[in-house]
């Protein structure tokens, strides 16, 4: 991705970094400074305003701004000249890019990436855009470095009103102090019914264009359902489930999804493909599965791994972050088809191009087609006098002609690095998938992933952020830390291995040594030992990636109830309730907040399995939808409190089902658990 040494250019900085975005800036002209304290230092020597660039591998307006501007000599030379230029990844350092982010939004600035924002040499930011074209882009130059020189006294002060904001809590805002904040069925109602007056009941999702996923929102709606039975939320939930695999958001060939829908259909996707979604889709689908037997969200589980095992993965077992949406310079073109690119491609007689709404002008740009299910399976089965069994047969046929097509043709990009976070996200959609489909195999990936993570990216009693043949110096965020915490958990109740639970327990006591403002009740973003940068952010707000408080405040909850650790419960319950206002009128970015409302409000039942056969029954349990539920179980001896007094008899097994700590009568079927637990 980067210049090649061919070009006679010498590397930058940059070309010792773990990040492959920053290495694809290793050639640039622009002499680039990883952030850290060598730039820091210089800018203040220097007294030069600091430049600071954030974006990602597959980034598409990050590779323009890089051909157009970074790339060419001249405004490298005013670039070098007037300003410290540092690149950030915001995948390996999202503390930095959160801050900055913020400070651009607080300028009235529309955000996203490239994010670029000019800072004093105190490291406070004073301007800031997100992509310029070059003639732009010089221009701001020349104006930055003047008002720099001439009105620096007017620049302070703006950059040290922005600081002020930025340390502003938000929790001042939107956190209330602890009251009689109750846990009840009125304020899920309030959040579903604000959900649906948002929704798109033609295409489902949230009525907008982009359309982004935001996985949570029907993760949440899932439990409403099971706790009201309101058929609306389900159909909700199915609706959008449905229409997102029909459209060019999925992958129709490869599987896995795009990162969002450029328009309101599903249709056009921007063709990156990131980790965390699929991590996160991957838990989804497999619930709605549980719940409705659908044999397309079966399917799109199924797939997504395919694509997971096949392009994404490490020969040891991690993850990779993310494809790029650009091949050959041109986004989208590893993915769409030409209808000669089709019609070369597959039998005279096939069907497959009607079936995934390719024409002959091509439904898309330049040409070309973006293969989407234009219409239901009955359809084209009435039409062409098929069976469901003939078409699936003719279709998967055909795919895989496709797919062996699309492989010769140039890849998109890969961010081969393996972050924590990212991997533990796909930890837990793993355990899901394997516990709604019973497919070893997803045990096994897995396993082979928590491996790799403790392997290469714990070390010296820390979790480390990022892997690229090295780990990384950044210690692990929140959002890592958490999610392995939340891995672990997952992967204990699949395996009753208790080793996974010790570790999550040792790393929540480090999240409350070393993260945790006792002050303002909620987690830092950061370690506390961490760099210094000019805010300290606590992150509250569910996004594409759940906010790292509220997974944290989960985690507390169900550690609170495997170990009988009753203050942590009591504290994600706190966390909670100081935030139910913001809950109920947001509840489409407080939705994982919404997801632990709801599990509180109906209260979790230990379900505990011990005896020959824990194994057996565990496995039948976990493939049906039971979401507010954890289970706890052995097939010898525990040392759990919460296996205390559940005697093993040899030859049988039995299931407790427990509320608080007390338990029901002891059944031998899982048939007759599920009446206890209704």
């Amino acid at each position: 991705m980067s210049n090649p040494p061919s070009t006679q250019r010498e590397s930058n900085r940059l070309i010792s970094s773990t990040s492959p975005y920053l290495l694809q800036h290793a050639y640039n002209p622009v002499h680039w400074f990883e952030w850290g304290s060598e730039a820091l230092i210089k800018a203040k020597e220097e007294d030069k305003p600091i430049l600071v660039s954030i974006g990602y591998s597959s980034c598409h307006w990050c590779h323009v701004m890089e051909r157009e501007s970074f790339e060419n000599d001249d405004i490298a030379l005013i670039m070098n000249e007037h300003f410290i230029c540092i690149k950030v990844d915001r995948e390996e350092r999202p503390d930095i890019d959160q801050i900055y982010m913020e400070a651009v939004q607080a300028m009235q600035q529309h955000g996203g990436w490239p994010l670029n924002v000019f800072l004093t040499p105190e490291q406070k930011p004073f301007y800031g855009g997100t992509y310029f074209p070059a003639k732009n882009w010089t221009n701001l130059l020349f104006q930055i470095s003047k008002a720099f020189r001439e009105k620096r006294s007017e620049i302070d002060q703006s950059a040290e009103d922005i600081r002020n904001h930025l340390q502003t809590s938000d929790l001042n805002r939107f956190a209330k102090e602890p009251g009689a904040e109750k846990f009840d069925t009125a304020s899920l109602d309030k959040m579903f019914t604000i959900i649906e007056s948002r929704f798109d009941k033609t295409r489902g999702g949230i009525e907008k264009a982009p359309k982004f996923v935001m996985p949570t929102i029907w993760l949440f709606l899932l439990r409403y359902y099971s706790i009201t039975k309101n058929k609306e939320a389900l159909h909700m939930v199915s609706l959008t489930l449905r229409k997102m695999i029909q459209g060019g958001l999925y992958d129709q060939i490869g599987g896995g999804f795009s990162r969002y829908s450029v328009d309101a259909e599903w249709f056009a996707p921007h063709f990156e493909k990131m980790l965390y979604d699929n991590a996160q889709l991957m838990s989804l689908y497999a619930e709605a599965y549980a719940v409705t037997k659908d044999q397309h969200f079966k399917s799109t589980v199924n797939e997504t791994v395919e694509w997971l095992t096949r392009e994404m993965m490490h020969p040891e077992g991690g993850f990779y972050s993310a494809l790029d949406a650009d091949s050959e310079g041109v986004e989208g073109k590893f993915y769409t088809w030409t209808w000669e690119e089709l019609t070369n491609a597959l039998p005279k007689n096939s069907i497959t191009r009607e079936y995934y709404g390719a024409i002959q002008e091509g439904n898309w740009e330049h040409g070309r087609n973006i293969l989407i299910r234009a219409e239901i399976d009955e359809q084209i089965m009435t039409r062409h006098s098929m069976t469901n069994h003939d078409l699936e047969q003719h279709v998967n046929l055909d795919k895989m002609k496709l797919l062996e097509e699309r492989s010769k043709r140039i890849r998109p990009g890969l961010d081969d690095k393996v972050l924590t976070g990212w991997n533990a996200m796909m930890i837990k959609g793993l355990v899901d998938g394997y516990k709604a489909l019973d497919d070893p195999m997803y045990l096994d990936l897995a396993l082979k992933n928590i491996s790799f993570i403790e392997k290469y990216l714990i070390n010296n009693g820390k979790v480390y952020r990022a892997f690229k043949n090295k780990h990384s110096e950044t210690e692990g965020f929140l959002e890592d830390y958490a999610f392995l915490i939340q891995a672990y958990a997952s992967l204990y109740q699949v395996t009753f291995n208790e080793e996974w639970l010790r570790k999550a327990n040792n790393w929540t006591e480090y999240l409350l040594k070393h993260f945790y403002d006792e002050g303002e009740g909620y987690f830092h973003f950061s370690s506390l030992s961490a760099e210094k940068l000019i805010a300290q952010k606590k992150e509250i707000f569910d996004n594409v990636i759940p906010a790292s408080n509220s997974v944290m405040a989960r985690n507390l909850y169900h550690l609170g109830i495997l170990l009988d650790k009753e203050e942590w419960k009591k504290q994600a319950m706190v966390m909670t309730s100081r935030l139910v206002s913001i809950i109920e009128s947001e509840p489409s970015y407080m939705s994982n907040w919404g997801i632990l409302f709801s599990e509180i409000t109906k209260g979790m039942a230990e379900v505990v399995i011990v005896g020959e056969e824990a194994e057996k029954m565990r496995r039948e349990f976990h493939q049906l939808y039971i979401p507010f539920t954890l289970t706890l179980g052995s097939q010898t001896t525990s040392s759990l409190p919460l296996l205390q007094g559940r005697e093993l008899i040899e030859g049988t097994t039995k299931i407790y089902v427990c509320f608080n700590k007390t338990c029901q009568l002891p059944v031998e079927s899982v048939s007759e658990a599920i009446k206890q637990i209704a």
